[in-house]
């Protein structure tokens, strides 16, 4: 809704204060200009990415348009808590306890109660793949957050590419807007024999695609560009709570004060308090 709402919001402000200054806002309808434009943009888009970087960017764009952080408070909470009971687990009946939910995370009861994490399937790879390698006592702390590092480098590259395609759009669209202004003065000198209505005509249709170039980058594309950067950003510090919270358990911590680690690394508007946390976890 806040991506809707921005956007009603840049159109409102430039044609309202356009119209308001006593333009016509039928000029700004130059259907030719938004093809040259639109369509140099898409070809450039798809020439310059991978088809699954397209593909991801297709479909992060309706999740932009529901709005919202990509995570909640709820959603933390119900890490934290599956954290916590995971850790008990293997506390209680060691860590061939927790294998069958590892090994099988959509069979299992533990992750099946907490199905904000299920759904998430780059948490549950993550909690999956690391609680293996715990299980199989084969690393010890100081391996695996490096290995945890690495994993989450690589990771957070990867989601950032379809910011970073966007972004690529919005820096090209100003000068796809002076290609379109340009085609339009080539049209405006084959008319200069015209009526001087038909080469204003010309001249603004040639202007209108400046414009839009311009308005497109910096009002539409670029702010897209940001959005999706801010989700990858989210997803990587979802991934931090969760790899605190395997590494503090790992040294040896109880699985309270394993998930106060994860609770640490949340950011301060989405972080429970400690008492908070505390009941939270032990209701679960």
């Amino acid at each position: 809704m806040k991506y809707i709402l921005g956007f009603i919001i840049v159109l409102g402000g430039v044609f309202g204060g356009f119209m308001l200054h006593g333009g016509n806002i039928m000029v700004i309808w130059q259907p030719y200009e938004y093809m040259i434009i639109g369509g140099a943009a898409l070809g450039a888009f798809l020439i310059a990415n991978p088809l699954r970087v397209v593909i991801t960017v297709m479909k992060s764009l309706p999740q932009l348009l529901k709005g919202g952080a990509k995570y909640s408070r709820d959603d933390y909470l119900d890490l934290l808590a599956l954290m916590y009971k995971l850790f008990t687990k293997a506390r209680k009946e060691g860590l061939m306890g927790i294998e069958g939910d590892v090994e099988e995370p959509e069979e299992s009861a533990l992750f099946q109660a907490h199905p904000r994490v299920l759904k998430d399937h780059h948490a549950v790879e993550f909690i999956t793949d690391y609680m293996r390698l715990i299980i199989s006592g084969s690393m010890n702390p100081h391996e695996l957050d490096a290995l945890m590092d690495v994993d989450l480098e690589t990771h957070h590259e990867e989601s950032e590419r379809p910011s970073h395609a966007v972004n690529r759009v919005a820096d090209a669209l100003p000068g796809f807007g002076i290609v379109a202004a340009v085609l339009g003065i080539v049209n405006t000198m084959g008319a200069i024999g015209g009526s001087i209505e038909e080469i204003g005509m010309s001249v603004a249709a040639a202007l209108v695609g400046s414009f839009l170039g311009i308005l497109l980058a910096y009002g539409f594309v670029g702010p897209t560009a940001a959005a999706l950067e801010s989700r990858s950003q989210e997803e990587a510090k979802f991934l931090q709570c969760i790899k605190a919270c395997i590494l503090a358990n790992v040294q040896g911590y109880s699985p309270q004060v394993a998930v106060e680690f994860g609770r640490k690394t949340m950011e301060s508007e989405m972080r429970p308090g400690f008492a908070e946390l505390e009941e939270h976890v032990k209701a679960a």
